[in-house]
Order: structure tokens, then sequence, then C-alpha cells
């Protein structure tokens, strides 16, 4: 991939911190293949953790509008996407509820890619299994806690396979991220 994808991630990420009013811990962007495997190019990757206010609904609305903002579509399950602005974790915060959140963690992947909820899933509930999710997570919150399992993000980045994770490789730049109030 070229610029113009880490320049679209960087300026959604500003966008993101202009409208939710706050300065964000960004990880380093990383390559990933697309996922699920052959569904597109390689993705550009990062994590960002943001001080809100508000609901979780409330953030997940602000990130479809800035991922619309960008041309984003949603035709389709795991569709090739221009970006993808997923709502990880919300500190402890389970949604709807635990017996839900573990539904939903425990369905088999076959089941995954053929359903979608109907509602916000907090933590999201795959996030254990994705190591284009964990490595970018361990570089802003390798201590953050998953409420249901107790496992950190450190714990379960350990638990995937070492080709899994050979796949993730950190992009080298600076992607010009100004967030309010940074004077950048």
């Amino acid at each position: 991939m070229d610029n113009i994808s880490e320049g679209i991630v960087s300026k959604a990420i500003s966008d993101v911190a202009r409208l939710a009013g706050g300065n964000p811990l960004v990880s380093r962007f990383y390559r990933t293949p697309a996922f699920p495997a052959g569904s597109g190019p390689d993705f550009v990757n990062a994590a960002f953790s943001i001080d809100w206010s508000g609901t979780p609904e409330a953030l997940l609305a602000l990130l479809h509008r800035v991922e619309a903002e960008a041309g984003r579509t949603r035709t389709h399950r795991w569709e090739a996407r221009v970006l993808d602005l997923d709502l990880v974790a919300f500190g402890d915060c389970v949604r709807p509820d635990a017996t839900t959140q573990t539904e939903w963690r425990n369905l088999p992947l076959e089941q995954a890619a053929t359903r979608a909820p109907d509602r916000l899933i907090l933590p999201h509930p795959r996030l254990q299994e994705r190591g284009f999710v964990l490595v970018p997570m361990a570089d802003i919150a390798p201590d953050w806690r998953h409420p249901l399992t107790g496992e950190t993000v450190t714990e379960m980045l350990s638990a995937l396979s070492p080709a899994e994770l050979a796949e993730i490789r950190p992009i080298e730049g600076d992607w010009g991220l100004v967030f309010p109030g940074s004077g950048g």
C-alpha cells in the first residue's frame, strides 16, 4: 500500500479527535493482510484511545460518521473497505450484557462470517484472536484487562501463533497527525 492508505487512517484519527474534542493516544501504524484472507489488499492498522464522556453507542456512531465521510460503504459483511473504525473496548464496559458478549465471543468463525450482531457488543467479541487488533493495542494499552476473561492485552497477544504475528509489520513514518490543541 502507498501513503494514501496511511493518510486515510491518519486523517480518520484526527477527525475523531476533532469531533470528540480530545487528544488520542495513538499506536504505531502496521501493515497487515486483509481479513478475511484474500478479501482485498493489505490493511493499515492502528489503535487509539481517547477520552469520551458520551455513551459507547454515541462513540460508535461518531466512528461510523468518520468512515462514511472517508467513503466507506456497507453492502455486505467483511467486504473490502477504504476505512474500518472499530470500537474494540470502552474501559471495563460490557455491552449489552455478559451472556450476550460471551455467546458472540465463543461463536465459531464460520458463523461469525455470516452473522452480524444487531447491537454493539463490547468488548469486541473477536479481539482476543486478532493479532492485527492486539499488536497495535499493545502499544497503547498492554495492561488493559478484558472485563470477562480477565486476560490482559499482553496475555491475549502471547496466546497467538508466531506465524500470524509475523505477518504484522510496523510501518515507518510520520503520518502528520494533528490533534486539537496540539499546536500542530
